[in-house]
């Protein structure tokens, strides 16, 4: 049983673009016409998170990297000026 509390925007969205569908779908649990074509916007979409996911990831990586860079940079003035 889906948890009624919580709104999604994709529920919003989908009442907003048909109420009728979002009525029939989610009152009247009446089955989607194309459910072939749901399944593979849902897989879309869940290969999209998983993209953002990893994008997150290698941003941080990276951020890391430069920061070991400025380090590295700043070690390397120093002994520069210290000698």
């Amino acid at each position: 049983m889906k948890d009624r509390s919580l709104v999604r925007a994709s529920d919003l969205a989908a009442w907003a673009y048909c109420q009728r569908a979002w009525f029939l779908a989610q009152v009247r649990q009446v089955p989607h016409q194309r459910p072939d074509v749901l399944e593979r916007g849902v897989q879309a979409h869940r290969r999209h998170g998983q993209r953002v996911v990893q994008a997150a990831r290698l941003q941080r990586a990276g951020w890391a990297l430069a920061g070991a860079g400025m380090l590295l940079l700043l070690a390397g003035l120093a002994l520069w000026l210290l000698r």
